[in-house]
């Protein structure tokens, strides 16, 4: 097991929870947005959209993207059964039962994948992102590894505001939303060119900071999902997704 560096804007996080709480008020703005059928921006125009069950998804996505790693390989290791990925079944026709896997169908969660250049690249829309619970848990088979690079945009539902967490390669970094990583890399960059890198303390003081985020944080994620499309190159057909057209797996939470 190797060392994690994790860079962790926790005090911005715990001053704009308020923030990003009112933002569900104002969702109904975001939503309007639509018509974008490539790129991952609409992912991010979607987030404070309520999840559906069925056909496929939209609201609250997170994205899981990973290079340097088989698909199949990768989605093993998140827990995806051998028999299904064998099936490359659509979405929309996943059901939740353990197909003889022995898995639990109650806590099984659906997700899609596909590739796109050299990027694997995997939906949820459970509140979480799989690979980032697993990640923070330790769990041995989806730690980062030397030649490998994870990209992981977490909605984090259920503890506010989403993160970005970046492993190229053994390290992996983490931020807020609203923040980079402080890496001063590729990504770092993209974020800052797409304007996803929000005032923060103590550059900034705190009224600042909260004023910002409730005038400008509906849009964050939407900035965020931008950033990462025009650092990875990666475009995911927005339809495809609605549809649940795409290949599914049910995975366990870690």
């Amino acid at each position: 097991m190797n060392p994690t560096s994790v860079q962790d804007s926790s005090r911005l996080g715990r001053i704009t929870r308020a923030a990003f709480a009112d933002q569900r008020q104002v969702a109904g703005k975001v939503d309007s947005l639509g018509g974008m059928s490539d790129g991952i921006a609409w992912i991010g125009a979607h987030h404070h959209t309520p999840a559906t069950a069925t056909p496929g998804m939209l609201g609250g996505i997170s994205l899981t993207l990973a290079r340097g790693v088989a698909t199949d390989e990768f989605l093993i290791n998140l827990g995806a059964d051998l028999d299904e990925l064998g099936a490359r079944t659509p979405c929309r026709e996943l059901r939740a039962t353990d197909g003889g896997s022995g898995r639990s169908s109650s806590r099984a969660n659906r997700a899609m994948y596909g590739v796109c250049g050299e990027w694997t690249y995997v939906v949820e829309n459970w509140g979480m992102a799989t690979w980032a619970t697993g990640y923070q848990g330790k769990v041995e088979s989806m730690l980062p590894c030397e030649g490998e690079e994870i990209l992981c945009l977490t909605a984090n539902r259920f503890s506010p505001p989403a993160l970005i967490v970046h492993a190229p390669g053994e390290w992996a970094f983490r931020a807020d939303f609203g923040t980079d990583t402080g890496q001063g890399s590729d990504l770092d960059a993209a974020l800052s060119a797409a304007g996803a890198v929000f005032p923060s303390m103590p550059e900034a003081g705190e009224a600042e900071v909260v004023e910002y985020f409730e005038e400008h944080g509906a849009r964050l994620p939407e900035l965020v999902f931008t950033a990462v499309g025009a650092y990875t190159g990666v475009t995911i057909d927005e339809d495809a997704v609605r549809a649940g057209d795409l290949p599914g797996v049910l995975l366990l939470p870690a």
